[in-house]
């Protein structure tokens, strides 16, 4: 019986061995400097560029002297960074502010910080004596007088007048029991501002034993109206509707009474 040999050349197989065991090495010294390039990518994002100051900081509702009034008062400086910056502190610091009625922080990693301010909104006016002059300080709808204007300037002309505070100043606030009233005049400056035009003066009177009373002071009519501590649109569109009534009558009242839902009121007799 005849037997098949099949001889295996060595030197062949090194030869093949050689060249399979370059790649090899080759991919681990790829991998290996894959993995340092990685390693070294993570410790700059996490180890390092969080603690590097911010390279954008941004304040979207004020701008020029007030923003950088704003960022004093939150503490940012040209050192301050991601991970030394507390966004919940910033907040509040920021809130703290007489012009500003809220704020929003966001921290973006690594490097960047935005401030949203919402600033407050005149509501109404009221008038104080500075310097012997009459000056405007601002109401916003939370009852707060958070600014004063410029008494030459005509800004806050539209605006409602509020009379009868003792000593308005900034950073005081309305009563509880009035808040309501400015929240409802920022309101119809919104939706009905024909209607708020309508009103040049409302004073806040003091009842004998607790609350106020309000007296509005219309545009284009001489009869004051009398109604509780608010004032909403209804009583607003109803006291409108009566002034005009009594506009074409010969005897008008010097005052019109809504305290009790409805309107009352009282004519003097002429004297013969």
């Amino acid at each position: 019986m005849n037997t098949d040999y099949n001889y295996v050349d060595s030197n062949n197989v090194k030869a093949q061995k050689k060249p399979a065991g370059k790649i090899e090495k080759g991919l681990k010294r790829l991998l290996i400097v894959a993995a340092v390039i990685f390693i070294a990518q993570l410790i700059w994002l996490f180890g390092i560029s969080p603690f590097i100051p911010f390279t954008v900081v941004e304040v979207h509702g004020f701008s020029g002297q007030l923003r950088s009034e704003v960022l004093y008062l939150a503490g940012i400086n040209e050192n301050s960074s991601y991970f030394s910056t507390n966004a919940r502190e910033v907040r509040d610091r920021v809130s703290s502010h007489i012009l500003v009625e809220s704020a929003v922080v966001m921290k973006r990693f690594p490097d960047r910080l935005t401030i949203y301010v919402n600033p407050r909104q005149a509501a109404a006016v009221t008038l104080t004596n500075i310097n012997s002059r009459q000056t405007p300080i601002y109401i916003d709808r939370h009852g707060v007088f958070f600014k004063i204007g410029d008494p030459n300037a005509d800004e806050g002309m539209d605006l409602p007048i509020l009379s009868g505070i003792e000593n308005p100043q900034v950073n005081m606030r309305l009563p509880d029991s009035l808040v309501s009233l400015t929240g409802n005049l920022s309101s119809l400056a919104s939706s009905s501002p024909e209607l708020l035009s309508a009103v040049s003066e409302i004073r806040i009177e003091r009842k004998t034993w607790d609350g106020f009373d309000l007296v509005v002071f219309p545009v284009h009519s001489s009869i004051r109206v009398r109604v509780e501590n608010n004032l909403t649109e209804d009583t607003l569109r109803y006291m409108l509707l009566m002034l005009n009534v009594f506009e074409a009558e010969a005897n008008k009242p010097q005052e019109i009474d809504f305290r009790s839902g409805m309107g009352s009121y009282r004519i003097q007799e002429q004297s013969l």
